[in-house]
């Protein structure tokens, strides 16, 4: 199986899941990120048009799926875009936190 194919399905549980204790993994992500300060005005402008034009993002996770439609079939008025919004903004925020800043007028 391909590297590209062994990371498919894995979107929602990647970003949602505790560290593994078998996969090492690097002590900060953000180390290897180029500091806010010299991110390009221009990108970040780019970016804002097109998430304003379209704020979706897809994402394949058959047990994510799976357990979000369980949720949605036994707790009355739950929401699965709801809920996967807050899980992805929650992990992001955590990961990413410098970036997450620049896009503060988002909301």
């Amino acid at each position: 199986m391909t590297r590209q194919n062994k990371s498919l399905g894995r979107g929602l549980d990647a970003l949602i899941k505790a560290k593994s204790t078998t996969t090492p993994q690097k002590e900060h992500a953000k180390d290897t990120l180029t500091p806010p300060s010299t991110h390009s005005k221009d990108k970040v402008k780019e970016v804002l048009e097109e998430v304003k034009k379209n704020p979706r993002i897809t994402l394949w996770s058959a047990r994510s799926a799976a357990v979000l439609r369980y949720l949605k079939k036994t707790k009355p008025e739950f929401s699965i875009s709801k809920e996967a919004s807050l899980l992805i903004e929650e992990a992001v925020k955590n990961k990413y936190p410098e970036i997450w800043d620049l896009f503060s007028e988002l909301g």
